[in-house]
């Protein structure tokens, strides 16, 4: 998430060079010389991307342009319904890429999500988010965006074709336990690309996802998550379908690891950082009614935890001091269910 992109865009490059009244030189001379920012155009041609999934036409929203807005909107929700259904129907696919990340996680690894343009943002999204909801500390789940944090507020298309940054970027943050999940609506973004290169040489273990169940780096990762959407209904607009699948696939990852990991207890997050009014009087409302307590009672529990809604339970179901709960929720690896039912 810190890490910063640099580079040069290579249009700018040709412009300089033939501004100067110098002749252009070759795609692999530039290569030569700008590794790390520059693409070689033979590599170009090689990806087709007027037959990528991502870049069909949808017949359905043909002339939106000519509709009422009512219309237009009745277009927009009725794709979007098909999604959903998308991705029920590679459960299969997400459930490995949980169990990767649980194995990952149980090993001191850590989790990260590498993506360009919109499939980066719901990374920064989700490894933000996973702090607050199930208290994990920031280092357990980051997000590298390609072009830095400031393409997280500002466009920088450029940036998603740098492979070599995210290549240098990647072999400095990950190790053998780590676990690394790509996100590339196309299934081509070069960046993703050289994190998952990184990812291979290091030994951490990979999943891509992409609504492109032929991406060429289908065959480099331990799990490809690949939701067909169908076109949108922009062509083209993969913030769209695409990024809607990629958020609830994103959302079904982290929820059902975070829950193998103890986070969750029936369907209560006892494992939130309070840190809000919003969220202190949300902790002491679980621990009022999982421990079955008065309010004022969930209330003093709270603060004798040191607002840990999750030792606050234990203390007072179980009528224990806060050191003795601590350690066993320690003795049972942060699950409260199993700690309750020790005692």
């Amino acid at each position: 998430m810190k890490a910063v992109s640099f580079g040069c865009q290579p249009s700018i490059l040709h412009r300089s060079v033939a501004a100067a009244g110098k002749p252009l030189a070759t795609p692999n001379l530039l290569a030569r010389f700008f590794p790390a920012c520059y693409s070689p155009f033979e590599k170009m041609k090689k990806i087709n991307y007027g037959k990528l999934p991502t870049e069909q036409t949808n017949p359905r929203s043909k002339d939106i342009d000519r509709l009422p807005t009512g219309k237009i909107l009745d277009i927009i929700n009725r794709e979007d319904r098909t999604v959903p259904q998308a991705v029920g129907k590679i459960k299969n696919k997400i459930e490995r890429g949980i169990v990767l990340i649980v194995s990952s996680l149980k090993k001191g690894g850590k989790l990260f999500f590498a993506g360009a343009g919109t499939s980066g943002r719901l990374g920064v999204i989700e490894a933000a988010e996973c702090p607050p909801t199930f208290n994990t500390l920031p280092r357990l789940v980051q997000a590298v965006m390609a072009g830095g944090s400031q393409a997280v507020f500002h466009s920088r298309e450029g940036a998603e074709d740098r492979k070599n940054e995210a290549v240098r970027i990647f072999r400095k943050k990950l190790r053998k336990n780590d676990i690394l999940v790509g996100i590339a609506a196309s299934g081509v973004t070069p960046f993703v690309e050289g994190a998952l290169q990184a990812a291979k040489k290091t030994g951490a273990r990979t999943i891509l996802i992409a609504c492109n169940a032929a991406s060429p780096m289908k065959g480099k990762v331990d799990c490809l998550i690949a939701p067909k959407i169908g076109p949108e209904v922009i062509t083209g607009s993969t913030r769209l379908k695409a990024g809607t699948a990629t958020k609830l696939i994103l959302n079904m990852l982290t929820v059902g690891s975070m829950i193998r990991m103890g986070k969750i207890y029936q369907n209560w997050m006892v494992d939130l950082q309070p840190k809000s009014q919003k969220l202190k009087a949300r902790a002491v409302r679980i621990i009022q009614r999982l421990a079955q307590v008065p309010e004022k009672e969930a209330e003093a529990y709270f603060l004798k935890s040191g607002g840990n809604a999750k030792t606050a339970i234990l203390m007072a179901k179980k009528g224990l001091g806060h050191k003795e709960a601590v350690q066993k929720l320690k003795e049972n690896s942060g699950f409260l269910r199993r700690a309750l039912n020790q005692l």
